[in-house]
């Protein structure tokens, strides 16, 4: 397991280098199609920069605001709060900032650039329909995500998945007023430049490969979180219980979003997890592990 630790650290630093890597990429495509190649990409790479220190220290704020999450108050949820405590006492992890989402679907998640500076953030749903065993099960896990380091590329990628699709949504919509403009003055610019396709495809592309990215960030850590809270909890059916519950239950997250869905302890989005003969489409698509495989993997523990 601490080996596995070790190795979210390496690809966490490689997953953000990557993505900057694509800013670039993205300001390069655009300045060679309108014609401006080197001004554009030092644009792309002071921007991808810029991005890539706001995620570090804004990106948990960022992903709270847009699930709605507000402050736990500690009398109102008394018990949230001593079971967070008692976790982050036998685990030894700083105590992580505890935060409520209104919403009747059970799902939490985990933020923050590192244990010190670390928020967790859960539904109402879940508090209603959780034991205190399950519940248990469920902080761990995230507490795990915290403990593993999985939530500094994963809040990370929430702002940069974002910062890919807006640089490369403008510069289609630039190329394409640019382009209306070339035609009127009579100047073909780079439209010759066989180049040129490439640095248009990689715009239509770019918003694509950032969300694969964004799936490559969850899949493999949702297990090991899953292995590294029955460690701690020392209960393995506690968290089993906890999965079946959110396997049986139907509601949707309303406070999620396709930028936060990796974070989600379940896959909060509606349909991704449906099964039939575009199952496998779904799967591929999805962010976290099918539930029934977890499942079966902590009872085999």
């Amino acid at each position: 397991m601490y080996e596995q630790i070790a190795a979210n650290k390496r690809r966490s630093v490689a997953v953000i280098a990557a993505f900057v890597v694509l800013l670039v990429a993205v300001g390069w495509a655009i300045g060679l199609l309108l014609g401006e190649g080197i001004v554009a990409t030092v644009v792309a790479l002071a921007v991808a920069g810029t991005m890539a220190a706001f995620s570090y220290w804004k990106s948990d704020s960022v992903a709270l605001a847009i699930s709605r999450a507000k402050p736990a108050d500690p009398h109102v949820y008394k018990r949230l709060y001593n079971l967070v405590e008692g976790l982050c006492i036998a685990s030894g992890l700083p105590q992580p900032r505890v935060y409520i989402i209104e919403d009747p679907a059970p799902n939490a998640f985990a933020t923050g650039r590192n244990p010190r500076h670390a928020a967790i953030a859960v539904t109402t749903g879940l508090l209603e329909k959780m034991n205190r065993v399950e519940l248990e099960g469920v902080l761990a896990h995230e507490l795990s995500h915290i403990r593993n380091y999985d939530i500094l590329v994963s809040t990370i990628a929430v702002t940069l998945v974002g910062a890919v699709a807006i640089l490369s949504d403008i510069g289609i919509r630039w190329m394409w007023w640019n382009g209306g403009r070339v035609r009127r003055s009579g100047d073909h610019g780079n439209s010759n430049n066989p180049l040129a396709l490439v640095g248009f495809a990689l715009l239509i592309l770019a918003p694509l490969i950032a969300q694969l990215m964004r799936l490559a960030v969850g899949r493999s850590r949702e297990s090991l979180a899953d292995v590294s809270a029955v460690q701690m909890t020392r209960y393995p059916p506690g968290l089993i219980s906890a999965l079946e519950k959110l396997r049986d239950d139907t509601t949707v997250v309303h406070a999620s979003s396709k930028a936060t869905c990796h974070l989600w302890m379940e896959e909060p989005m509606p349909g991704v997890g449906d099964a039939g003969r575009l199952g496998w489409w779904n799967k591929m698509w999805s962010t976290h592990p099918p539930l029934d495989e977890r499942i079966a993997a902590l009872r085999e523990l």
